[in-house]
């Protein structure tokens, strides 16, 4: 039994084409015509592997047998960020249908619904309802760029956001899940393997901070009589840099300037700050000196999201290792990114594998594997739980 690169492309390919555009790359964000697209190439991809299609109450679209399981699954999402690629997510979930369509035992296809959060700030909502850790209330609240709450656009979309919070019943459904997603470093390109499993996900922190200052002329405000939001901004980013340890990557990548004029002092900004360390003990004092800094002076802070380190189910990582070929480099990783499979890790059991990227790069309309190597980690899948 094995998974061909042409499968793949040709399950791919179709997918590839919606909310794709040559200079931009891909906009597939959740709850969207984009989406919504992206869930009838779901259908059509369940039908033609002879499972059912349907909709969770957080929005995640299943495929599934006969029966009521519960089953092992496999699948990934298929949102993406703004001017994403073509592969993050996506590539999971065509991999899943071939695996499901080609395996000897039932098995069920996920698409998690938002993973991303592009829209709504609201990254892995759809694993985070499913298994109940998602502040319901909070979420649906949360507005987009455009004003549209998202429980506007969960109703829109054909998901009754009254009906969120019941996400977890259909938890019961799963025995276990395996994710197959583009490696988002060079790791596995430096190790030269194709595929490779994820012992472990690194903790994540996600911190909103603003700061304020008084408007005025910026021609003829002297440089020692301003109070410069934007000035606070910039000592409070170099200051995440600069408190990071080895172990530990800070990252500001979404900043807002009021009133955001070239003539005008900054009244006001907010800043979204992304931290990441494979314990999250490490977290914890840069967190600390961060928010108590003389940088972070007349700044305010709120944590938006915070996930601990998640370790993969150590038997399913042996079964995914044991069937790679004989003399294959099968290395195992911490992978520093989030995703859904580390959502179910604690409820259920659960495994990644990561598909070789030789540049490192996602997020981009550079992304790109080699369908060979995404082949041989989907057939690894499909030996593993057959």
């Amino acid at each position: 039994m094995t998974i061909s690169a042409e499968e793949l492309a040709a399950r791919l390919d179709p997918l590839h084409a919606i909310g794709y555009d040559e200079a931009r790359g891909t906009n597939r964000l959740a709850w969207t015509a984009e989406d919504a697209a992206a869930g009838a190439w779901f259908e059509e991809q369940a039908a033609g592997a002879g499972l059912r299609a349907w909709r969770d109450a957080a929005g995640n679209r299943w495929a599934t047998p006969p029966g009521d399981g519960p089953w092992w699954a496999v699948g990934s999402h298929t949102d993406s960020v703004r001017d994403g690629g073509a592969f993050d997510g996506a590539l999971g979930v065509a991999a899943a249908f071939a695996i499901a369509a080609a395996s000897p035992a039932p098995l069920a296809v996920i698409s998690f619904a938002d993973e991303e959060g592009a829209r709504f700030n609201t990254p892995t909502f759809g694993s985070r309802a499913l298994t109940g850790v998602l502040d319901v209330e909070g979420v649906l609240a949360r507005t987009d760029d455009d004003n549209i709450s998202l429980a506007d656009a969960m109703a829109a979309a054909g998901v009754d956001p009254a009906g969120l919070a019941t996400a977890p019943e259909v938890l019961r459904h799963l025995r276990g899940f395996v994710e197959l997603h583009i490696d988002q470093s060079t790791d596995l390109a430096a190790a030269g393997a194709p595929w490779g499993v994820v012992a472990s996900l690194a903790a994540r922190l996600r911190l909103r901070a603003t700061t304020t200052g008084t408007a005025d002329h910026a021609g003829t405000t002297p440089m020692d009589g301003r109070q410069d939001a934007l000035l606070r901004a910039a000592r409070l980013i170099t200051a995440a840099h600069d408190l990071c340890t080895p172990d530990m990557r800070a990252t500001v990548g979404r900043l807002l300037v009021e009133p955001n004029a070239l003539t005008a002092i900054a009244t006001a900004t907010t800043l979204w700050i992304d931290a990441r360390a494979p314990e999250a003990t490490t977290l914890d004092p840069w967190l600390a000196a961060l928010t108590t800094g003389a940088a972070a002076e007349g700044a305010a802070f709120a944590i938006e999201s915070r996930s601990p380190a998640v370790t993969f189910d150590a038997g399913l990582r042996a079964r995914l290792a044991a069937a790679a070929p004989a003399g294959a480099v099968t290395p195992e990783l911490v992978c520093w990114a989030g995703h859904d499979a580390g959502l179910l890790a604690p409820r259920v059991p659960a495994a990644m594998v990561l598909v070789r990227n030789a540049t490192g790069i996602s997020h981009s309309p550079a992304e790109h594997v080699e369908l060979d190597d995404a082949a041989a980690g989907a057939t690894a899948i499909l030996h593993a739980l057959s």
